[in-house]
């Protein structure tokens, strides 16, 4: 199952504590201050991945904290810091950090800084003074910075294919990549987005877009977020439809209520499953489509190794292009 938005508690590492200890020399029964500083706590970094399954870690666990500092020793000696943390999330990912009202997108891989480790408390050393030799003054370990962040991933896909839930788009996605995508004859098929890589470029299956979408009807609002960062829309529309053109409508406004950007996006009409209708019935279903969308419509049978390979042909030359 592909987890998508997380919400985690995170906190950097305390501060280790300062101590209070004392010189032993020969025949000096009492030395002077000794006592070490304690060892800063641990940063937190994201390591930002091209895995977009990095999210199934926090499945269960929502709170990590970073390894405390070690506290001063004696003779002077300084603490060891924390160990950082590292937590992994997908290239794609939007941060919000509720703390400070601020959000990041992760459109690289690489490792970023997200909360510093507290400061190491004072020894009694530190606070020796010509009118204080015997200090036994010591402070505490800083508390490491925290945070709550809402971490959601968007796709980030060439070619994203869109439609009401039978139209043929995992079919698709497995006719031109091999992905394996599961297919079946009943709605909501595919229940998270499938990817596949087609001549290096990368196909993204958009599952459960349905009327009221948009306002968070069926598992269409889930995945609605995955579109936004695709450079190709494929539309496909099911020939079975009785009426193609509420059908291509009908998305079409979801999108619209979604994200109005989504609208301008290069898109790609196709009249899947011809092969279930007569051909003059395909001519007519065509010529709805055309009208309603203002873009030459492509009728496609995954049945056909000629129609598939045609539109295979005419997406990569478009993909070249973009």
């Amino acid at each position: 199952m592909l987890i998508d938005h997380v919400t985690l508690k995170i906190e950097a590492g305390k501060g280790g504590t300062g101590v209070v200890r004392w010189r032993r020399e020969s025949g000096i029964p009492f030395g002077g201050p000794a006592g070490g500083d304690g060892g800063k706590g641990g940063d937190v970094y994201f390591r930002v991945v091209r895995d977009i399954q990095a999210l199934s870690p926090y499945k269960h666990k929502k709170e990590w904290t970073a390894p405390e500092g070690i506290a001063g020793q004696k003779r002077s000696m300084h603490g060891a810091n924390g160990e950082d943390l590292y937590l992994t999330i997908p290239v794609g990912s939007v941060v919000y950090n509720q703390e400070y009202d601020k959000r990041y997108e992760f459109m690289e891989e690489g490792d970023f800084l997200i909360l510093r480790g507290g400061k190491g408390g004072l020894g009694n050393e530190q606070f020796k003074s010509a009118t204080n030799r015997t200090p036994k003054e010591f402070t505490k370990g800083e508390r490491g910075e925290f945070a709550t962040f809402d971490i959601e991933l968007k796709l980030i896909a060439d070619v994203g294919l869109i439609g009401l839930p039978n139209a043929g788009k995992s079919s698709l996605l497995n006719a031109l990549t091999r992905a394996g995508a599961k297919i079946g004859d009943y709605p909501f098929t595919t229940l998270e987005p499938n990817l596949g890589a087609y001549f290096g470029y990368v196909l993204a299956d958009i599952p459960g877009l349905i009327e009221g979408a948009s306002e968070g009807k069926g598992l269409g609002h889930k995945f609605l977020r995955h579109i936004t960062r695709t450079h190709t829309l494929v539309h496909l529309v099911s020939a079975e439809n009785e009426d193609v053109a509420t059908v291509y409508s009908t998305i079409r406004e979801e999108l619209g209520k979604y994200d109005k950007e989504l609208l301008k996006r290069d898109e790609v009409v196709v009249l899947s499953k011809v092969d279930t209708i007569e051909d003059s019935i395909v001519q007519e279903k065509l010529k709805a489509l055309k009208k309603v969308s203002k873009k030459e419509v492509i009728a496609l049978s995954l049945y056909k190794d000629e129609t598939v390979k045609a539109f295979g042909d005419f997406l990569t030359k478009k993909l070249q292009t973009k």
